[in-house]
């Protein structure tokens, strides 16, 4: 019932997509059907990413710019969580949407079930690693002691929600995969929107600072992750329509068929986003040479990144769903033309988000310092420039990858993100923080001939802006290759129910 309540961002998402039906890049009906899909997800991204920032801002004004570095510091050890519960999605999604394109649906609940037990056996060592070894662990990205100090504190309470924030990703894949973007949408968006009251009170009227900040994540991961156990259990949650099925929270989760499914297609999702996750350490430690402030400009502009990248949420998860779907049924065809009219559908999204960010660069980053003079806010705003441009190719990648995860081809979406993240963005990184010299070597021994001593300056923070689009531009690259060639069709019919495929 709440489907029929105005919705600003499905409006302006279905404007993008049929405008680019008008001009024939894309089929109408397929545009509401892949928006109907995205806007929930990107909703469900807008709410969690602003949670994200909101969670900077706050304890950058209230504790200051060593704060905003401590939790930017403690972040990829959280984005540990997103990996090893996305990886393990990544099979999820996968496996549900075939299930349910071809009516399966009495074998939806042993995935389910069994990507939930690979999600907690993932997570609580990381927990354990948090709770005990924080400070350490933070120490290995910084030796700045304030700053070491707060994201230790931080990282400690926050890693008490990993397990949960892994599950939660198994319960919005689950729903997406059966063609209900919205109630994931519901969920976990509320569970931003609750974050971010409990994180108002715990760090301002109780005073509690970074700590106030992980708390209020963890609780909101607890309520997000009950919620979505229950519905499904239940088969529907309050207010909305029955669901396509329940699943026995009793049955079998160790199935190893199923498991082994989810291993195959979860591991090369989960080393994309391990990539990712730990490029961020040596990243955030070459940061960390050009100062504090600079540090803190970085962080801020990751956030703001972030709220940009949340279109690929709903278009990357919407390929999956409707190329999953097609798949299922045996029309592979239809499914290649899902995944190229959703690139296209993406990129143009994209575009208007970054346009707009671009324009009021300055007034958002304002939004993160209750005094601007201790924020470096010129490099905060040249950096989210730079964002801004890099940001666009997330369109591509972002969406071909939704379709190749949907077919069980998941190893090139991995090998762009190895080559973006570690092959150009930390080099060019290193580049504008250290420079570079390569020293002379003895090519020609017999003749004595020997090479000159090349020595390349720092580029400043040139490095970080070229980092920002290194990082995006392989992946998209890549990933769009490996879907043209066609390939992931055939390897999906490894994993999909007992169909006939339709002729390629």
């Amino acid at each position: 019932m709440f489907r029929r309540f105005p919705n600003p961002v499905r409006a302006t998402i279905l404007w993008i997509g049929l405008a680019l039906a008008k001009f024939g890049l894309i089929d109408a009906e397929r545009a509401r059907r892949t928006a109907d899909l995205a806007w929930p997800r990107i909703v469900t991204g807008l709410a969690r990413m602003s949670k994200s920032a909101v969670d900077v801002a706050m304890v950058g004004v209230a504790v200051g710019p060593a704060a905003i570095a401590g939790v930017g510091f403690a972040s990829p050890y959280w984005g540990l969580a997103f990996t090893a519960g996305g990886g393990v999605a990544g099979g999820t999604i996968a496996l549900v949407s075939q299930r349910f394109g071809a009516e399966a649906y009495d074998e939806l609940g042993q995935a389910i079930r069994s990507s939930v037990l690979l999600v907690v056996a993932l997570t609580l060592p990381i927990t354990a690693a948090f709770w005990f070894y924080p400070e350490q662990l933070i120490s290995l990205v910084s030796n700045d002691p304030e700053a070491v100090g707060l994201g230790a504190r931080y990282l400690q309470i926050v890693g008490l929600g990993v397990p949960f924030a892994g599950l939660n990703l198994i319960g919005s894949r689950t729903f997406v995969g059966m063609d209900d973007a919205w109630t994931p949408m519901v969920v976990r968006a509320g569970g931003a929107v609750a974050n971010i009251v409990l994180n108002a009170v715990l760090i301002f009227v109780l005073d509690l600072g970074v700590v106030g900040a992980a708390l209020g994540t963890v609780l909101s991961n607890v309520v997000v992750t009950g919620t979505f156990a229950l519905g499904l259990a239940a088969g529907r949650l309050p207010g909305m329509a029955t669901f396509p099925t329940s699943v026995d929270p009793f049955g079998s989760y160790v199935h190893p068929e199923t498991i082994w499914d989810l291993t195959t297609i979860g591991l090369p999702v989960l080393g994309t986003r391990l990539v990712w996750t730990v490029a961020e350490f040596p990243l955030l430690a070459i940061v960390d040479v050009f100062g504090q402030d600079t540090v803190a400009a970085y962080v801020i502009t990751r956030r703001i990144y972030g709220l940009m990248n949340t279109p690929g949420w709903g278009f990357g998860l919407a390929a999956s769903s409707l190329v999953g779907q097609e798949l299922g049924t045996g029309d592979e065809r239809t499914a290649e033309v899902y995944g190229r009219e959703i690139v296209r559908f993406s990129i143009a999204t994209y575009l208007v988000a970054a346009a707009l960010v671009a324009v009021f660069a300055e007034q958002i980053v304002l939004l993160f310092a209750d005094d601007p003079a201790e924020l470096a806010v010129p490099t905060a705003v040249a950096l989210v420039h730079a964002a801004c441009v890099a940001v666009l190719l997330r369109g591509v990648s972002t969406a071909v990858a939704g379709a190749l995860e949907a077919s069980g081809d998941t190893r090139w979406p991995f090998y762009g993100q190895l080559l973006g993240m570690i092959g150009f963005a930390i080099p060019l990184a290193y580049l504008g923080a250290v420079g570079l010299t390569i020293p002379s070597l003895e090519t020609l021994p017999v003749l004595g001939v020997t090479t000159p001593e090349l020595s390349i300056p720092a580029i400043g923070l040139w490095g970080l802006y070229l980092s920002f689009f290194a990082e995006t531009a392989a992946p998209a690259a890549i990933n769009y290759y490996r879907f043209s060639t066609g390939r992931w069709k055939v390897i999906s019919r490894g994993y999909r129910p007992e169909t006939t495929p339709s002729d390629d």
